[in-house]
């Protein structure tokens, strides 16, 4: 029995996080800005964000379920922490539905539903006819091997609900309030379900194991109601590891929600107040038959009082967690954009805002080019996924901007706004290709460690060379850009006539040294393809140069063709 628990374990686990990330994918892939302006609009609102929450979890009957789907919106930036704070309150109050589904009925398992999602899922993403179709595949696969996994962690530990030395167990340590709340935490973390720890639980009391006194039975059970609430927030955690800081947080926040809410209750648990709590919402004397309804009412009250109390104060929730989580340098350089909408009616600050946008896009971008240079020239994996991660948040950038430009250009405007407009709309499209073409240095450095292949030296030395004339280049862009800098942009100009200069010579020398057995093809190829790549990005920043020479205006202008050396 041991070592099936340890596989299944270590199996689920394995697939409940392997789910969860394509999960998250899909979303970021199929969710776009309509899904997000509508979560932000059904959330907007704390309560309507908690009666979400609490109609998700009694509609698929898991509040795992729910507080993993919510960490993985906000995984895709779908939900901001405190909206996401606001579902997960919710959450625990829909999951007390289940324990009412035991009460009258059999259990009802999301579980049960995993292999269609997987099947559908898998169905959709290899045969779907467009991205979107094979997107929401992804969804559902991923939604189904992460109940799979969950699963798995559950019948690890199945065993152990029917074994007499832990029925035993129970009962002495019932009457005890802070050891039961700690077996309580233990039993749902190992069963992954705090329905299932509640059923048992009421099971056990039905079968007599707590007693035949149905006040005593209430009164021993209580606290093992309160441990499963700080138990289930382990799913949370599990969601999180992967996933970007702010999904932690709001695993933070549903771990302190729940540990706060059972400090302030223990007392009560102790002296019985609230077990007299109970028996007053639900007056009748209950036969023993029933005492799993008493279970549910215990289970109600105590997560329908902590939402109500934390409801008023969840900022606060949202500050203490946020200084848990501190903000790190490169979440402040991924803020948000926030181009405001009233400064539409004037044109003249709404333009410069944009181009303050603009600017932070571009060295957002030259972040990126950085890191995937060093990503090959030192073969550093760590950088790899960073450079995904900002080229996202580039995406957002210049999604929010194009956005907000189409916007302004249905406004009344001035000749010289009207001019500026489809040039800035180019100049972002030029720097969102520097962060695509930043990833596809990425993706050979990846092929690069893999195959355990070496530059040589001449070939690292050229390589610098590149980086140090393409950093230049955009150093001069952003300059331009900045301060409308006509000379800034011809002496980028310069950098794009050598990096073509370069791009000549050093596929030249490249193909000698692989013929002279300096290097392997396998190298070479990846080399020529750095090559390639930083001369494209030139190409690209030579686009912003001209515009800027141009006066960020097309009509009427001759635009300067790059000196030649």
């Amino acid at each position: 029995m041991a070592k099936d628990m340890i596989f299944y374990t270590v199996g689920g686990l394995g697939l409940f996080l392997f789910g969860m990330g394509m999960m998250c994918d899909g979303l970021k892939n199929i969710a776009g800005h309509k899904l997000k302006k509508l979560l932000e609009s059904l959330t907007k609102n704390r309560v309507v964000a908690v009666m979400v929450g609490a109609l998700t979890t009694c509609l698929i009957q898991s509040s795992s379920a729910t507080t993993v789907m919510t960490v993985g919106l906000v995984n895709a930036g779908l939900l901001t922490l405190k909206q996401a704070l606001c579902v997960v309150l919710g959450a625990n109050i829909g999951t007390t539905f289940t324990a009412w589904l035991v009460s009258v009925f059999a259990l009802f398992k999301i579980t049960n539903y995993a292999l269609p999602f997987v099947g559908v899922g898998f169905l959709l993403s290899i045969a779907g006819r467009t991205q979107r179709e094979k997107s929401i595949g992804e969804v559902l696969l991923g939604l189904g091997i992460l109940f799979v996994g969950m699963f798995f962690m559950k019948e690890a530990f199945a065993p152990l609900k029917d074994h007499q030395g832990v029925r035993e167990a129970l009962i002495w340590l019932g009457h005890n309030p802070i050891l039961a709340v700690l077996a309580g935490t233990l039993i749902t973390m190992l069963l992954q379900s705090s329905s299932a720890s509640i059923a048992v639980i009421q099971i056990l009391a039905l079968q007599g194991a707590f007693g035949t006194e149905w006040d005593v039975v209430l009164r021993v059970t209580i606290p093992y109601i309160l441990g499963d609430n700080i138990g289930t927030t382990i799913t949370a955690w599990l969601a999180a590891l992967r996933a970007s800081r702010n999904s932690k947080r709001t695993a933070m926040g549903h771990t302190m929600f729940n540990v706060i809410g059972v400090l302030y209750v223990l007392p009560l648990v102790w002296i019985g107040w609230f077990a007299d709590i109970v028996e007053w919402v639900a007056p009748s004397k209950l036969s023993q038959t029933t005492i799993m309804m008493y279970i549910a009412v215990a289970h109600s009250t105590f997560n329908v009082f902590n939402t109500l109390v934390f409801l008023p104060i969840v900022q606060w929730l949202e500050m203490i967690v946020m200084k848990l989580i501190p903000v790190t340098k490169e979440e402040l350089a991924r803020q948000p954009v926030a181009l405001e909408e009233h400064l539409l009616n004037t044109p003249v600050l709404a333009l410069e805002q944009t181009k303050s946008e603009i600017i932070r896009m571009a060295l957002t971008a030259k972040k990126a080019l950085r890191r995937s240079i060093d990503s090959i020239l030192e073969d550093d994996g760590k950088k790899l996924a960073s450079v995904r991660e900002i080229e996202d948040f580039i995406d957002e950038l210049q999604y929010e901007i194009t956005s907000y430009l189409s916007a302004l250009s249905r406004k009344q405007l001035s000749d010289e706004v009207s001019v500026e407009l489809p040039v800035l709309l180019h100049t972002v499209n030029d720097l969102e290709r520097i962060g695509d073409h930043a990833v596809n240095i990425v993706e050979i450095a990846q092929r690069k460690i893999d195959q355990k292949l070496t530059f040589s030296d001449s070939a690292v030395e050229e390589a610098g060379r590149l980086r140090k004339e393409v950093e230049q280049m955009l150093d001069y862009v952003i300059e331009a850009l900045e301060n409308n800098d006509v000379e800034a942009a011809r002496a980028a100009l310069v950098n794009e006539a050598n990096l073509n200069k370069m791009q000549i010579d050093f596929r030249r020398s490249h193909v000698q040294r692989m013929t002279e057995g300096v290097c392997t093809s396998g190298a070479g190829l990846i080399f020529i393809d750095l090559v390639d790549n930083i001369e494209k990005i030139g190409d690209h920043l030579t686009n912003i140069a001209q515009a800027v020479i141009g006066g960020l205006q097309w009509d009427g202008v001759e635009l300067e063709e790059p000196p030649t050396l």
